[in-house]
């Protein structure tokens, strides 16, 4: 077991992180970590999810869940939230929400909470982009073409799935650029300031589909 940082809970918690590429599952017992599973799956976190809490010590039963809720993936996004909301009303235990991006830059926090810009694959040639000084967000999350996030992008420490295309783009020598992926693993260095009641998720760009206008005016 180890110690995972500065989120204080008593009880069990159990964490769903699905917006990206990866499928991560994790069960804390107060500060300390039972379980974790982190796959890179690219596709496939509907049927991956499940299985992979049933695999967690006692099925994964807990006394909250943390869920992600975006930006990221939307199918990813909704899958993630959809299971903790039925895993919460079958449990009878409360459900709580976190921004996926908040998550990816706590995992810069090596050797101490830093000042980052994180960057993230948000689909159709956008970044998902949104700076942080140490965890606090200094901005919105904003879903911007490469060349926009790059003047968007404030500090010399970029992480995320799309970090290293964007120090590219910059082009200084004392950009450091840290591929990775959010992991529920993680959410331990979260303070409970990031976790929210309210489940809707946070999708970052206009959904690709969009509902025809009604032909009567």
């Amino acid at each position: 077991m180890q110690d995972t940082g500065p989120m204080q809970f008593s009880g069990r918690t159990l964490a769903i992180e699905t917006a990206s590429e990866a499928c991560s599952v994790a069960m804390f017992d107060g500060t300390k970590t039972v379980a974790l599973d982190h796959q890179v799956l690219g596709r496939g976190h509907a049927e991956a999810l499940v299985p992979m809490i049933a695999d967690l010590p006692d099925k994964g039963r807990a006394d909250r869940i943390l869920v992600s809720l975006g930006p990221g993936s939307f199918t990813g996004v909704r899958i993630g939230i959809a299971t903790a909301r039925a895993l919460g009303v079958a449990w009878n235990i409360p459900v709580f929400g976190y921004p996926t991006l908040a998550l990816v830059s706590v995992r810069a926090w090596q050797p101490r909470p830093r000042p980052v810009t994180v960057c993230m694959n948000g689909g159709h040639g956008e970044w998902f982009v949104q700076n942080f000084d140490g965890v606090t967000p200094q901005d919105d999350h904003r879903s911007l073409t490469p060349q926009d996030a790059v003047l968007a992008c404030r500090h010399d420490v970029i992480v995320g799935n799309r970090a290293q295309q964007l120090a590219d783009l910059i082009g200084k020598d004392t950009t450091l650029a840290l591929d990775l992926l959010p992991d529920a693993g993680k959410i331990g260095l979260l303070h409970e300031g990031c976790l929210t009641a309210d489940l809707a998720p946070i999708y970052g760009r206009a959904p690709d589909a969009v509902p025809q206008k009604s032909k009567q005016q």
